[in-house]
């Protein structure tokens, strides 16, 4: 050790998502190596880990002027971070360096553990079990109070699709996963609208989880996928083992708008190689039809081709009103 070495701060980070004492190869180095362990949390998750595995850190949140002096004569130190970082002590310790009055020790910043992809749907979950509790508005919500909603952010959710706009887009996605987990946090207290099986956002996940390994044995097992059509052979295929409906037309929600409702029932007819002459009525009812099962037979989707054409009428009104 050189003593007239002004030593080293590590400041060690570590993910709150990601269980404690997870910690990476050089962050055990450093903490193993280092002469004194400061942290200033002492509900920190990672202090009982340290304290397991020998090392010994002291509760302390100590000044930029202290920790320096700790490092003087070549010595190192661990600070490990709260949740919050340190501002506090890196701001101080930004002025002593800017001051020039003070030799300053080697400042090291340390990731110890790093979030996985994914990670922050921890923290959407966590914020939601605490609005579901404390907030006189969300703690009342329902299945079906929340139905509406739903569909409403579904809607935004396409139209920003449509529009190109990929700062709405990721926001409404936003939304449509809150429309998820809050069902999800509902379902898990049980008991309500007559539902007497909880289940919680892990056991939705998991189910995805399932049904897409299931549905995709050209990833996950022995059979093989080369295009797209294959791939949605292999889907339809195994749905079909899954559901064991003994209709086409069985799953194909009828509260849908009408246009996609015709469009998806001649897509199944197509899909299973039925021949279905289109009912004869009059009106513009069977018109719309015909007109719905002539784009899905041609690959158009006549909603969005509606709302393409719905969104030049808007705008034609605009421009007509000066």
């Amino acid at each position: 050790m050189n003593a007239s070495s002004p030593g080293r701060i590590v400041l060690l980070t570590t993910s709150h998502r990601v269980a404690p004492g997870l910690l990476s190869w050089p962050a055990w180095q450093a903490l193993h190596g280092a002469d004194r362990v400061l942290c200033a949390d002492g509900t920190h998750p990672q202090l009982p880990y340290l304290r397991e595995a020998g090392i010994q850190v002291d509760e302390t949140a100590p000044t930029a002027e202290d920790l320096v002096d700790s490092c003087a004569g070549g010595h190192t130190v661990v600070v490990v971070a709260t949740g919050e970082g340190e501002p506090r002590l890196t701001d101080g310790l930004a002025r002593l360096a800017g001051s020039g009055r003070v030799q300053m020790p080697d400042l090291e910043l340390l990731p110890a553990s790093y979030d996985l992809p994914g990670a922050r749907l921890l923290d959407l979950v966590q914020v939601m079990d605490r609005i579901r509790a404390e907030c006189p508005w969300s703690s009342q919500q329902t299945h079906k109070g929340l139905a509406k909603y739903g569909i409403e952010e579904a809607y935004e959710l396409v139209e920003a699709i449509e529009e190109g706009d990929r700062d709405e887009l990721r926001e409404e996605l936003g939304d449509v996963l809150l429309q998820v987990v809050f069902h999800a946090r509902i379902a898990e207290e049980g008991g309500l609208e007559d539902d007497d099986e909880p289940f919680s956002i892990d056991d939705v996940a998991g189910g995805i989880v399932t049904k897409l390994i299931h549905r995709h044995p050209h990833v996950f097992g022995d059979e093989t996928a080369s295009t797209p059509e294959e791939v949605k052979e292999h889907w339809l295929r195994t749905k079909a083992v899954e559901k064991q409906r003994t209709s086409v037309t069985e799953g194909v929600p009828l509260g849908q708008p009408g246009l996609a409702l015709a469009a998806k029932l001649a897509s199944r007819a197509r899909t299973a190689g039925l021949e279905v002459p289109l009912p004869q009525g009059e009106g513009v009812g069977y018109e719309l039809l015909a007109l719905a099962v002539h784009a899905e037979t041609n690959g158009v989707d006549p909603e969005a081709a509606l709302r393409a054409a719905a969104r030049a009428y808007r705008d034609a009104i605009r421009a007509s009103e000066g």
